[in-house]
C-alpha cells in the first residue's frame, strides 16, 4: 500500500479537541456519538455512508484504538483502507508518523498495542541474530567475548543476566528447581546457586547434577554458575558448574581450572577489600594477572558494585577498570543495591542496566531475596532490552510500572447540578465474603457466621462479581464494594504484592503532609 496523504480520522464527541489537537495534516470525522468506546464499525460505516464519504475521498481511515471488532467492515462498505489508531488521543503524532514512514497498522488491534509488539519483535530479530552460530563462532574469537558453558556472553552480545537461587540448600532441591525454572521464564540467562555462608554445603552440591537434568527435562539447557567463598566447596563443584563465583587473593592459588572464574578485588581471609577506585582496581589487575599465569583460561572481573552510601565510588571503579581494560569481560552484582535501598525496584533496575550498558558490563547478577525486590529478573531483562537500541525512549516497550509517560488530557464538563457524596450506615447482610490472592489467582469465600459455605476463584473481577451474584442475593452496596476489593486484589496480583481486604495498597506518600 502506498503512503497514505488523505487521511480521515473518525472520533466521538467527547474527544474531538484532542483529536483535532494531535492530527495535523488530517480530517476529523466527528461521530453523533459521545464516547469512541461506544462506537463499532457498523455504526461508523453507516455515520460515513450518511455523510457522503467516498471512496476516492481519502487514503486511509484511522478509527479509535478502542473500538471493539475489525476496522475491515468499513473498509469492506466505503472502499477506503481502514485501520485502528492508537487508544489515546495523546498518541496520534506518533502513529501518524510511523504510518507515513511505513509502518502496517491493524484493523484488529489498536496502534500503540502494535508498537508494542513491533519493539518486541525488533528486540527478538536483533537476539536471533546473535544466535546464529556463524556469528557466534566469529564471535568468540574476538577477546572481548567468552564461553560460559553453552552460552556466549561480552560486547557482541546482549547483557546476560545471572539470576540467584539464594542459600539453594536451605530450600532444597525441588525448591531450586522451582525457583530457577521462574527464573528463567522471568528472563534470566544463566541460574547461579548460592550456597549458605557459614554452614558445610557438600552434600547439596552433588545434587547440581540433577538440578542440571531437572532443568533439561524442562527445556531449559542453561548454564549453572556456582556462588561460594568456600574453597572446599568450590573444589567439590568444579566438575559440576559451568562459572565460578567468586575467587579473590585468598583462594586463586588453590582453584586453577579451565573453566570461567569470577574475580573480585578482595582477600576474605584476612578480610582485605580496597575502597579507593583506584586502588580497587590496581588489585584486580594484580590478581587478574596472577589467575593468568597460574593457569586460569578465562577470568571475568568483578570489581564489586556496592549500595549505597558507596554505590558513586564503586560505578567509578568499574569506569575506572573499564577504561583501563577495554576488552575484559565484567560482571556486576546489582541485586545487593536494589536489596538494600527501600525504593521501588523497577526505576533501580533500569538505571543500573543503563550503566551496565555505557561501561559494557556483560553479565548482571540479581536475586529476589525481599519482597520488595520481586520482578529483579523480569525487570532487568526488559531494562536490557531497551538499551539494545541507541536510546531507550519512545520504543514502544518501556519499564513505567505504576507512573505513565503522559498525562491524559480527557476532561469532561460537570452537569449543572453538582451533589457532595454521603456515606450512609451500613447494614449486615446474611452473608459476608473474605477475599485472598494465592498462587496467581484471586480466592473469595462465602461466609455464613463463621462458616464458609462456597470458594469461588478467578482471575479477574467480572467473571467472580457475576458469579457471586448468581449465587447469592446481596445489596447494590456490597457489590460494588466487592468489586472494588476484586479490582484492588487483581492490581496487586499484577504488581507481585501482598493483597489484604480492606488495606490500601500504597500508601499515601503523594498527598501526605
Amino acid at each position: 500500500m502506498k503512503k497514505p496523504e488523505r487521511i480521515l480520522l473518525v472520533t466521538g464527541r467527547l474527544a474531538e479537541p484532542l483529536v483535532r489537537k494531535y492530527c495535523k495534516g488530517c480530517d476529523v470525522f466527528v461521530t453523533p456519538v459521545s464516547v469512541a468506546a461506544f462506537l463499532t464499525p457498523e455504526l461508523i460505516a453507516r455515520y460515513l455512508r450518511r455523510a457522503g464519504i467516498r471512496s476516492e475521498d481519502y487514503d486511509l481511515i484511522l478509527i479509535p484504538g478502542l473500538v471493539r471488532g475489525s476496522a475491515q467492515i468499513i473498509e469492506d462498505e466505503l472502499g477506503i483502507p481502514a485501520f485502528k489508531g492508537p487508544r489515546n488521543a495523546m498518541d496520534l503524532p506518533q502513529t501518524l508518523k510511523a504510518l507515513r514512514e511505513g509502518f502496517s497498522l491493524s484493523r484488529e488491534r489498536p496502534a500503540d498495542e502494535l508498537f508494542s509488539f513491533d519493539a518486541l519483535k525488533r528486540v527478538e530479530d536483533i537476539r536471533n541474530r546473535t544466535r546464529n552460530r556463524r556469528y557466534i563462532e566469529k564471535a568468540l574469537k574476538r577477546p572481548w567475548n567468552v564461553l560460559i558453558g553453552n552460552l556466549p556472553a561480552g560486547r557482541d552480545f546482549p547483557a546476560r543476566i545471572l539470576g540467584e537461587v539464594a542459600d539453594a540448600p536451605r530450600l532444597g532441591v525441588e525448591k531450586t528447581i522451582e525457583k530457577a525454572i521462574y527464573y528463567l521464564r522471568e528472563g534470566a540467562d544463566v541460574i547461579d546457586i548460592g550456597m549458605v555462608a557459614g554452614e558445610s554445603n557438600i552434600d547439596f552440591i552433588e545434587e547440581i547434577p540433577e538440578i542440571r537434568e531437572q532443568l533439561r527435562e524442562r527445556g531449559f539447557n542453561v548454564p549453572v554458575s556456582f556462588d561460594s567463598l568456600n574453597t572446599v566447596e568450590i573444589e567439590k563443584a568444579l566438575n559440576y558448574a559451568d562459572l565460578f563465583l567468586s575467587v579473590d587473593a585468598g583462594n586463586v592459588e588453590e582453584l586453577v581450572t579451565g573453566k570461567p572464574i569470577v574475580l573480585i578485588p578482595t582477600n576474605q581471609r584476612e578480610g582485605f577489600f580496597p575502597e579507593k577506585p583506584r586502588e580497587r582496581v590496581e588489585f584486580l589487575e594484580k590478581l587478574k594477572e596472577k589467575a593468568l599465569n597460574l593457569g586460569y583460561k578465562t577470568v571475568i572481573p568483578d570489581p564489586i558494585l556496592e549500595h549505597v552510601p558507596h554505590l558513586a565510588r564503586s560505578i567509578t571503579a568499574f569506569q575506572l577498570y573499564r577504561e583501563r581494560n577495554p576488552d575484559d569481560v565484567l560482571l556486576a552484582g546489582v541485586g545487593n543495591v536494589v536489596e538494600l535501598y527501600d525504593a521501588d525496584s523497577v526505576g533501580m533496575n533500569a538505571l543500573l542496566a543503563g550503566i551496565a550498558k555505557e561501561l559494557s558490563i556483560n553479565l548482571l547478577l540479581t536475586t529476589e531475596v525481599s519482597a520488595k525486590a520481586k520482578g529483579s529478573v523480569r525487570e532487568l531483562r526488559r531494562a536490557v532490552d531497551m538499551n539494545l537500541f541507541e536510546m531507550p525512549k519512545d520504543l514502544g516497550l518501556h519499564l513505567l510500572i505504576l507512573k505513565e509517560k503522559r498525562e491524559s488530557e480527557l476532561k469532561f464538563e460537570p452537569a449543572e447540578k453538582v451533589i457532595e457524596a454521603k456515606e450512609k450506615q451500613i447494614e449486615l447482610e446474611r452473608v459476608y465474603f473474605r477475599i485472598w490472592i494465592e498462587g496467581g489467582k484471586i480466592w473469595v469465600n462465602a461466609h455464613r457466621g463463621t462458616e464458609a459455605i462456597l470458594t469461588i476463584t478467578g482471575n479477574e473481577p467480572n467473571a467472580i462479581i457475576d458469579t457471586i451474584l448468581e449465587h447469592f442475593e446481596i445489596s447494590p452496596r456490597h457489590a460494588f464494594y466487592l468489586g472494588r476489593e476484586l479490582e484492588r486484589a487483581k492490581t496487586a496480583l499484577k504488581l507481585r504484592r501482598s493483597y489484604v481486604q480492606e488495606v490500601e495498597l500504597f500508601g499515601e506518600f503523594y498527598t501526605g503532609n
